[in-house]
């Protein structure tokens, strides 16, 4: 049968070439758990970078738009103080009266009085944005223009135009509402304020080293370079702010100052929220204007010695809103925050009127600095937390707007008790104005927990 001798011959020759079955080397118990460790290693290693990728990432994430935002802030604030401690200075360059002086702060707040209101119901509308681009191009301008100003009502205009084109606040802060949950406003908010702060620090520097350099007109060259540095914030916004609000076609939705003021009479806590505001930003504003007279006055200051004391000011600042005013907020609330800070802030207006020794007005400074510090973010976080998201850029728009009528009739008054009673007198009203601030907060904290 041949078929099955044909079929046997492979499977012969198959035996005859099969190489002998070795058996497998089984590795040791030792090796094996070695192998296991090894592995548990890697794995471990693996999921541990993983996860501290995975926190970068969304660290960034989250916190990307505002870092971009912080630092074009803080651009754009370099500039404003640069030029801020030297405008008393600048005035009086011009043959400026004290009250000519206090009238460049008022036109400059009777600008943003007009550019707040109506830049946060736009940004409500079209974004954020857009409005920023735009303000911070025009301050460009404006600054360029002071630099040249030939007589200090010229001056005064373009201070005008320039509080117009600085009507940008409440747009800022509806951007850190947007990016923010409502448990983070507050310190975020901070954040953003340790932004002004640190500007202040290193602006009033530059300031004080460009005007040393200036020559005769010492005065050109820091507002030339505040122009510089509003360009550079300019373009921060351009490249990495990222929108964060879609653009609403209708335009019906967003109501006019009148019906945001409306809305705010009907809140208990927004009421009393933006009084206190009033009250405490005609104290500050005071101040603001008549400190550089108060201190050339009573101790023979000049603008090295007023840019100097802005580093301790704003040091400590930034220090209370980066550091300290997170766990101060969880730990008090955001109303009863704002009433401890307005009650420091005006002590210290107190002690700086009893107070006859040149070497104690920066420690006295700073005690009210760190007061003032967590005001400006409480407020904010307060208001966008009791305010529909479509609505807050109007309302923090409001708030501005009526900080900014303090900031018009705050230096006036100042200016005429300083030329009337003395150059005590706007710390002591200063002191006054922050009692019913506090007392405002207070009871907007307890009508909040209702």
């Amino acid at each position: 049968m041949p078929e099955l001798n044909s079929l046997s011959e492979p499977i012969e020759h198959i035996g005859d070439i099969a190489d002998p079955i070795v058996p497998l080397e089984m590795p040791s118990r030792v090796e094996m758990a070695r192998i296991v460790e090894s592995e548990e290693e890697r794995n471990e290693r693996t999921f541990f970078r993983g996860r501290v990728l995975r926190q970068i990432r969304n660290f960034i994430g989250e916190n990307g738009p505002l870092a971009a935002m912080f630092a074009v802030v803080f651009v754009n604030l370099v500039g404003f103080g640069i030029v801020v401690p030297l405008m008393p200075f600048f005035a009086q360059s011009l043959r400026a009266d004290p009250w000519e002086v206090t009238l460049m702060f008022t036109a400059y707040s009777l600008g943003q009085f007009f550019a707040e209101p109506y830049c946060g119901r736009l940004s409500d509308r079209i974004g954020r944005k857009p409005i920023l681009i735009v303000t911070t191009a025009l301050s460009i301008g404006f600054y360029a223009a002071l630099a040249f100003a030939p007589n200090i009502w010229i001056a005064i205009v373009i201070r005008f135009f320039s509080g117009l084109s600085s009507g940008n606040i409440s747009t800022i802060q509806g951007y850190v509402s947007d990016v923010s949950k409502p448990e983070q406003r507050a310190s975020r908010m901070s954040l953003i304020g340790a932004a002004f702060s640190l500007g202040f620090v290193i602006g009033p520097f530059i300031g004080a080293m460009l005007s040393h350099a200036g020559g005769s007109n010492r005065f050109q060259l820091p507002l030339i370079g505040a122009a510089i540095l509003s360009g550079v914030a300019c373009l921060g916004v351009i490249l990495f702010v990222r929108e964060s609000r879609e653009r609403v076609q209708s335009a019906a939705e967003q109501p006019n100052i009148l019906k945001t003021a409306q809305e705010a009479l009907r809140s208990p806590v927004i009421i009393r929220v933006i009084l206190s505001t009033l009250c405490y930003m005609a104290a500050f504003a005071g101040l603001e204007s008549t400190f550089g007279l108060w201190a050339e006055k009573r101790y023979h200051w000049g603008p090295t010695e007023i840019g100097a004391i802005f580093l301790f000011i704003g040091v400590t600042a930034a220090l209370m809103q980066m550091v300290i005013m997170r766990p101060l907020v969880r730990r008090y609330g955001e109303s009863r925050i704002l009433a401890g800070g307005l009650f420091i802030f005006g002590l210290s207006f107190a002690l700086q009127g009893l107070n006859t020794s040149a070497w104690l007005i920066t420690p006295i400074v700073m005690f009210g600095t760190v007061g003032q510090a967590v005001i400006f973010s409480s407020i904010c976080a307060i208001i966008s937390m009791t305010t529909s998201p479509d609505r807050q850029g109007a309302m923090l728009g409001l708030n501005m707007s009526t900080g900014a009528v303090a900031r018009i009739t705050g230096p006036m008054v100042a200016g005429f008790l300083f030329s009337t009673f003395g150059a005590d007198a706007p710390l002591w009203m200063g002191a006054a104005m922050t009692i019913p601030a506090g007392l405002l907060a207070l009871h907007a904290g307890k009508v909040q927990k209702r």
